[in-house]
């Protein structure tokens, strides 16, 4: 689209003025190129594009962030020191802009303590419930919270748990003390801890430990030889003691990631012997409501509890009672009842606690607000796609202005106006290419536009399996006694509505069933540092730092920002940190290297007429255009067949999306020919024409011998399956069972299912889009 001239501008302006629209003008950031636009007020507008055309640096990096930044500023300096920091967007203008409220799938947070039901404020309303009613009388709200030192559990804290330390886990007993029996890298030979273990005389450092009296190995565990009383040395209490009073009974979720993995090898968990994984004392769990304790309500699944809440007739508690279930109504129209309110929200996908969001949200008496929504769509069903969208409308209706980024056609149909980004991704988008309706926008030749005209075919060839994997009797979770084979050699679309068991019986059944067969593709973080890339994690960083070298005569060291090359300022990282003691730290950008990590002998060195930061500030489709070396251009290649050419060479990879990350992983996996790749949801975040890239690539993996497990919503995938296997028929209690199992083709004919509903209503459109 051409700049918006000064004429269109005013013309903007007024309209807007007159209106209230907010208006934005002369916005660079990131790629965005000098774009102009306006967003009409207390309507639905969605924000379509492919992936990296410019969606999230117009929606989050800009309107979200210059939101919060002057809301922020209106608090007083003690409470600004607190709240996160938002950078000035590079843009000259923005008009009538509202406070906004950002519902992304970023992780709840919390702690093992959250649950859906603290977090939502359902099981705040429950508690007083209780007080009130509950018999026998138990005490105020406060001693129905686990939370609370009135109502938990004495045992577990409230927690639920107890632990135990793994002893097996932390000795060798094949080794001595000097040769590190003591697995864990504290006690390592001439560690401090170590040093107080040895020096305590209590034991012979050259013996190994298999060797050590009964005595002796009570020493070793805890301080004393008959393994109770008083420690023989003040300064080593026993392995069992320190490892007691540093990790067991303890909420290690906001503790170190080396802390938490360290408890997942050397600690035991177990429910809590005394509240049986209820949380609560016994005076709490023996108040109950019409036979039920609190505890025993927050397990049912919401429809369940909703219909023990109507039940409660005492005019006094009615109020809360309608609540409640005005509350759990919202969360079962979201697609979300199957959850239960004592569910951790650690658990949560990122699109659950994207809906639990909305939900909570939902409750709100604010109007006049700006609510953001990053692809609220993932992680849902067809079916309850179309409940969202309803509670979309409901907060547009309330008075306020609704955006949201989002890929899925059903979504974008409801929009009142939609803004098209693009033409492409990286330097060859960030321009406005459509404003309009949905209507408008099927007749536009954007790739948006086109995307939406074509609907893929349902698939009319199909391979067979020529063998197949067994699964038997699972009944894991909500699985009821699962029987089903698993195709080898083919494309398998798993599918069913969110909580049906999808995933518990592919990865937490199958994957572990044959764990050594099976290649997992998931959506988890990438377990590598705050400094890896793209570059560095697909292996060819190293060939660029050698063609830099090579070029210039200098050492390969020079070009990493890990080594030679780091600016001796910050250290390589690009920012300075400043630690204040009862602050959050203060990150800024490192004036000597202005964030580009490498000092100045590194960046003076060029290839082709670029330095090591403009070679990895490149997108991978950029690059494809600059290097000419075979496995460069390899790696470039398969990051444009997954979907990620928008991503820049230099990226850090703790900034990538869930999905994002699992294209990535499987990048960096597709070299293995043969294996069973198993995904999960490979198709989020994706645009539609990006979706048809990569169900070639998995065509490409199943011709070069491989097998493919898929779990999918997405219509086009399945359409392209070989064979499908549908879990349900709903979710939670529900679910867990396998209700069809053919190709595509029979689901159609013959399936009973929601997906085979939703399947048939994308193909009667195929036909009529024709």
């Amino acid at each position: 689209m051409e700049k918006t001239t000064k004429t269109e501008l005013k013309n903007t302006l007024e309209t807007a003025a007159e209106n209230r629209d907010i208006v934005v003008y002369g916005l660079t950031q990131n790629n965005l190129k000098h774009v102009t636009f306006r967003i009409p007020k207390e309507k639905i507008t969605v924000f379509t594009g492919v992936s990296g055309s410019g969606k999230s640096s117009i929606v989050f990096d800009t309107l979200a962030a210059e939101s919060q930044r002057q809301m922020n500023a209106t608090y007083p300096p003690f409470v600004r020191s607190r709240m996160p920091k938002y950078p000035k967007p590079a843009v000259e203008r923005i008009e009538n802009l509202s406070p906004s409220v950002i519902v992304d799938q970023s992780s709840l947070g919390g702690n093992i303590r959250s649950t859906v039901g603290t977090i939502s404020g359902l099981y705040a309303r429950l508690r007083l419930l209780f007080s009130r009613i509950g018999k026998p009388y138990a005490g105020s709200a406060s001693c129905f919270s686990f939370n609370d030192p009135n109502g938990m559990c004495r045992t577990c804290s409230g927690l639920g748990k107890v632990t135990s330390l793994d002893v097996t886990s932390l000795l060798d007993p094949a080794l001595s003390l000097n040769q590190g029996g003591v697995k864990d890298s504290l006690y390592r030979p001439g560690s401090w801890y170590w040093k107080q273990l040895a020096q305590s005389g209590l034991f012979d450092l050259d013996k190994p430990i298999q060797e050590y009296t009964a005595q002796e190995y009570n020493l070793l565990l805890y301080g004393s030889r008959d393994g109770s009383g008083t420690p023989e040395n003040p300064k080593f209490p026993g392995l069992v003691h320190q490892y007691t009073k540093t990790l067991l009974n303890r909420d290690l979720s906001d503790k170190s990631q080396h802390t938490q993995k360290k408890s997942q090898h050397l600690i035991k968990e177990t429910e809590c012997p005394s509240c049986r994984g209820k949380r609560l004392n016994p005076t709490t769990l023996a108040c109950r409501i019409h036979g039920y304790s609190i505890a025993e309500m927050s397990e049912m699944e919401l429809p369940q509890l909703k219909a023990v809440l109507m039940e409660i007739t005492d005019p006094t508690v009615s109020m809360i009672v309608q609540t409640l279930a005005e509350g759990l109504d919202r969360l079962i129209e979201i697609g979300l009842s199957y959850l239960h309110l004592n569910r951790e929200t650690l658990s949560l996908s990122g699109g659950e606690a994207q809906r639990l969001k909305l939900v909570r949200y939902m409750g709100s008496s604010l109007t006049n607000l700006l609510y953001i929504f990053d692809e609220p769509s993932t992680g849902m069903h067809p079916r309850d796609v179309g409940r969202m969208n309803r509670l979309l409308c409901q907060l547009r209706d309330k008075g306020n202005t609704v955006l949201v980024v989002e890929h899925d056609e059903d979504v974008i149909s409801i929009a009142d106006h939609i803004i098209d980004v693009g033409p492409l991704a990286g330097q060859k988008g960030g321009e406005i290419v459509f404003s309009g309706s949905y209507a408008q926008l099927l007749q536009t030749d954007t790739l948006t536009g086109q995307a939406l005209r074509h609907t893929l075919p349902i698939k009319q060839s199909f391979r067979k399996a020529q063998t197949s994997l067994p699964i038997r009797g699972a009944q894991l979770h909500n699985l009821k006694k699962v029987d089903v084979d698993i195709p080898l050699g083919i494309m398998t679309v798993v599918t069913g509505v969110a909580g049906s068991g999808k995933s518990t019986l592919i990865f937490q059944v199958f994957a572990r069933q044959y764990e050594n067969d099976v290649i997992m593709i998931d959506q988890s973080a990438i377990t590598a540092t705050q400094r890896s890339t793209p570059a560095s994690y697909l292996g060819f960083f190293d060939e660029i730092r050698r063609l830099m070298a090579r070029e210039s005569g200098q050492s390969e060291s020079l070009f990493s920002f890990n080594s030679t090359g780091a600016c001796p300022v910050c250290g390589g990282k690009g920012v300075i940190v400043t630690e204040l003691a009862f602050m959050d730290p203060i990150i800024t950008e490192c004036e000597a290297c202005a964030g580009q990590r490498y000092n100045s002998e590194a960046l003076s060195c060029t290839y082709k007429g670029r330095n090591i930061v403009d070679l990895l500030n490149l997108t991978a489709s950029e690059a494809l255009t600059v290097f000419e070396e075979a496995k460069i251009r390899r790696h470039l290649r398969v990051m444009e067949q997954v979907g990620l050419g928008y991503l820049t060479l230099g990226q850090p990879l703790s900034t990538l999306s869930g999905g994002e990350r699992q294209r990535i992983k499987l990048a960096k996996n597709l070299a293995k020919r043969r294996g069973i790749f198993v995904m999960d949801e490979p198709t989020t975040g994706l645009h539609r024409s990006d979706i048809q890239n990569l169900l070639k690539l998995f065509e490409l993996i199943v011709d070069r011998g491989g097998t493919l497990i898929v779990i999918e919503h997405n219509l086009d995938v399945i359409k392209q399956a070989d064979w499908i296997i549908d879990i349900g028929p709903d979710g939670g209690k529900d679910g867990g069972e396998v209700v069809f199992t053919g190709t595509p083709a029979e689901m159609i004919r013959s399936a009973q299912t929601l997906t085979a509903e939703s399947l048939g209503r994308s193909c009667a459109r195929t036909d009529l889009l024709k």
